[in-house]
């Protein structure tokens, strides 16, 4: 259940590095304009959309990227985004970030759900749940 709530002291941690963060189904918002245009596709095709605040730096982050893009594989049905917390501060200070990975979960842009923390097993049931929830459009 990790989270981070600052940079890491540690400088250049080569075992991490290349985690992938946006592969599979997931977005990489690297706008405001981007993230807009995101929420009103999946507005428009009637999609929930996950949103995961994340660092690179971040340890748990790197830990559950790989998971999350996984999850977009999975769920087609849905909208995954990633917002890089250090790319756009002050629109990831608007949505009141602590700490890092932060989930949200959208329907028509409003928030219907949220967590913290890079624990894996309760964001796929967060995910199941809201699938379960919302009738398939594939």
């Amino acid at each position: 259940m990790g989270n981070c709530v600052a940079k890491s002291q540690a400088k250049d941690n080569d075992s991490d590095q290349n985690v992938e963060f946006a592969t599979g189904n997931v977005k990489l918002i690297t706008t405001e304009e981007s993230w807009n245009q995101s929420l009103e596709e999946a507005r428009k095709d009637g999609k929930i959309v996950i949103a995961n605040f994340s660092a690179t730096w971040c340890g748990p982050c790197k830990v559950i990227a790989p998971y999350y893009c996984e999850l977009s594989e999975k769920y087609t049905s849905m909208m995954f985004l990633l917002v890089d917390v250090d790319e756009l501060t002050d629109f990831s200070t608007s949505w009141d970030i602590k700490a890092t990975p932060t989930f949200f979960f959208l329907k028509d842009g409003q928030q219907v759900d949220k967590l913290v923390g890079a624990n894996k097993p309760e964001l796929q049931k967060k995910i199941v749940a809201i699938s379960d929830s919302v009738p398939e459009y594939n």
